[in-house]
């Protein structure tokens, strides 16, 4: 079994790197945000941000790309970059079937998937912790 101390270098590393990500996504939707609206406005398409489905989906785009982008300038491979942008957009898929069937609100929908996604995420962190 292995315990979890912040004493460990590696789990300061992967801590460090956890809330780095989670600047980059901060700032990726405070930036690309605005400039999605601006986009769809000028597309046409700005119905599309109404709906709860549709805008959970882009707003985790909009935090993956710089996500991404951080991991890929702190020498992370492809394949680890790939393994926790799904993890991202997993527990808003899976929230969908639920949010359709009327289950859940547009509401729960963003701060379950939001609290899911910051979960699924640490757990890839811890899981890579000694790659940081």
């Amino acid at each position: 079994m292995t315990t979890l101390s912040l004493r460990s270098p590696a789990t300061r590393r992967a801590v460090r790197h956890y809330v780095e990500m989670w600047i980059a996504m901060g700032l990726g939707m405070a930036v690309l945000g605005p400039l999605v609206r601006l986009g769809f406005d000028a597309a046409g398409w700005s119905a599309v941000l109404d709906r709860t489905d549709w805008r959970a989906m882009i707003m985790a785009t909009e935090m993956a790309l710089p996500m991404a982008a951080w991991m890929r300038v702190r020498r992370h491979g492809w394949g680890s970059i790939a393994e926790m942008t799904v993890w991202m957009y997993v527990p808003f898929a899976v929230l969908l079937v639920p949010y359709w069937a009327g289950a859940i609100s547009g509401g729960a929908l963003m701060g379950i998937g939001h609290g899911l996604m910051g979960l699924a995420m640490a757990v890839v962190v811890h899981r890579h912790r000694h790659d940081h």
